[in-house]
């Protein structure tokens, strides 16, 4: 569904809720990923691995909420489990 503007007013449809593995992971040294996830073994994998590398005008909330961002496709991603800060579910379209 496309935007919907009432009354001068913009209304944008609601993200597509998290339903699988995919998720925005913030880890040690600023690193910023995205991916579907998985772990195991004390490990951290993320396959159809994104770089955020950065964003502008909107908070971290609002970056993880619209992927408006500058996303780059990278290679799959294996990291330590103690590297990783935090993890946000996203929708498993998230970045693509």
């Amino acid at each position: 569904m496309s935007n919907v503007i009432i009354n001068g007013i913009e209304y944008v449809p609601a993200p597509a809720p998290a339903t699988g593995t995919r998720a925005v992971v913030v880890v040690d040294r600023g690193w910023i990923f995205a991916g579907d996830v998985t772990r195991e073994n004390g490990r951290i994998r993320i396959s159809r691995a994104l770089h955020v590398f950065r964003w502008e005008s909107i908070g971290f909330a609002k970056m993880v909420e619209t992927a408006k961002a500058d996303l780059r496709p990278i290679e799959d991603v294996d990291l330590p489990e103690g590297a990783e800060i935090f993890c946000v579910p996203v929708a498993d379209d998230w970045g693509l």
